[in-house]
């Protein structure tokens, strides 16, 4: 069996990405056949740096002459060489010449110095593969955390709920989750107040209004749902256990707990795309670039794991 072609941008050349790119490939050259986007010379500098040899594995280097790039540097020039890695990485997917893109961390400052208009790779991909609806996904072994809202701030979160948007985050954590543990998968769904609102004392009730319809209509699809449970006992360990995937309401309602209980194991899924993409779960860590002390074990787990929905049985 042909082992499968996977992208794997190496993010911001003045962060810890072309390090954990470099420092995985020797681990995963038994299931997958690596691909890196990034810039040959830079990530020959960090193999010098850490003490490893540049693998005998295709470099693409869509971004030009980075000889110059200091490690920890935020800057426009590396903004918009990752941006560049990063779309082609999701074109070689949409063309089939990959079974699928693992993303290195950007530094999102960066790319608003460069002039890009996303904030992140999420919006990103939706918009280069046309996906009108997505959402992001992080799971690990011991946690897996679906989010109705991203990048926005708290005060904008509940105008952003609605019962369609949290029924289809549902549906997506329950459709790959299930395909990840081979069964049907169990779904907890956080309210969004203290609580879950306690009956109307906190919030508008938006528990009653948005996300009890939602799970209403899981259930009658035939998922299997609980809550809307306070999100302050949503995560107990026992919880946990009779709990396949969370649907969090706004970004740190998951990612506070999964960062907490599996910072480096955790991978960013992204759902509801024409392509399998997956992505390290941490920043670029600036401040540690090129030292040779940046874990990789999320970059090895994300392409495991970009390989798994590619090509099922495969690991």
């Amino acid at each position: 069996m042909s082992l499968p072609a996977i992208a794997i941008t190496t993010g911001d050349p003045a962060g810890i990405g072309p390090e954990v790119s470099l420092r995985a490939i020797p681990e995963i050259l038994a299931f997958c056949r690596p691909q890196l986007i990034g810039n040959r010379t830079v990530l020959q500098q960090v193999a010098a740096k850490i003490g490893v040899d540049l693998p005998e594995v295709p470099i693409l280097d869509p971004a030009g002459d980075f000889s110059a790039v200091q490690p920890g540097q935020i800057c426009a020039e590396n903004g918009s060489a990752s941006y560049q890695y990063v779309t082609t990485g999701i074109d070689l997917a949409i063309e089939g010449k990959v079974a699928g893109v693992v993303t290195g961390p950007i530094q999102k400052e960066a790319w608003h110095l460069a002039g890009i208009p996303f904030p992140g790779h999420t919006e990103l991909l939706a918009s280069r593969t046309h996906s009108s609806n997505v959402r992001m996904m992080l799971t690990a072994p011991q946690i897996s955390c679906v989010l109705v809202t991203v990048h926005v701030g708290y005060a904008e979160v509940p105008r952003l709920l609605t019962t369609e948007g949290i029924f289809e985050s549902i549906q997506m954590g329950h459709e790959v989750v299930s395909r990840i543990r081979q069964r049907k998968a169990r779904v907890t769904v956080c309210g969004l107040n203290p609580h879950a609102g306690e009956h109307g004392l906190f919030g508008q009730q938006e528990e009653e209004r948005i996300i009890q319809p939602a799970i209403d209509r899981a259930r009658e699809a035939g998922m299997d749902v609980q809550g809307p449970l306070p999100p302050d006992t949503a995560f107990t360990a026992a919880k946990r256990l009779e709990t396949d995937v969370y649907i969090c309401m706004y970004h740190d309602q998951g990612l506070i707990p999964l960062k907490t209980l599996a910072f480096d194991d955790a991978v960013n899924v992204t759902l509801g795309l024409p392509i399998v993409r997956t992505s390290v779960d941490h920043g670029t860590a600036m401040d540690i670039a090129w030292q040779g002390i940046a874990g990789h074990s999320s970059m090895v787990q994300a392409i495991r794991l970009a390989v798994q929905l590619a090509s099922p049985g495969q690991v």
